[in-house]
């Protein structure tokens, strides 16, 4: 979030201990621990209102197959061609087809606007 390694942190820790100075430093840390608790709260409250919101569709749900890393391609691609067309429309139903008549009035539509 923050970019921030490990001993950047500490050097960070040590210049917060030496700006806030030994007197208040105790009070400092106590109202953090006080706002990490309150997030700690806050958080089980939110996930216990997500899950009864939810019901069991979130629980039954299998998280391994929505990994982007089992999704290949190529074989998306090769399922995809070697499937057959759903879209196509058999010949017999192109045959009974009838096409309107050319060069006549388009009939009158109640409907249209």
């Amino acid at each position: 979030m923050f970019d921030i390694n490990g001993g950047e942190f500490l050097i960070l820790l040590l210049v917060a201990a030496i700006v806030i100075g030994p007197q208040r430093l105790p009070g400092y840390a106590e109202q953090l621990g006080a706002l990490v608790r309150k997030a700690r709260v806050w958080m089980k409250d939110a996930k216990g209102r997500i899950d009864t919101e939810m019901g069991d569709d979130a629980i039954d749900l299998d998280w391994t197959t929505l990994d982007p890393r089992r999704y290949d391609p190529r074989r998306i691609v090769r399922d995809a061609l070697l499937e057959p067309d759903a879209r196509q429309v058999p010949a017999v139903a192109r045959v009974g087809a009838v096409s309107a008549p050319v060069g006549g009035a388009a009939p009158f539509d109640d409907e249209a606007t």
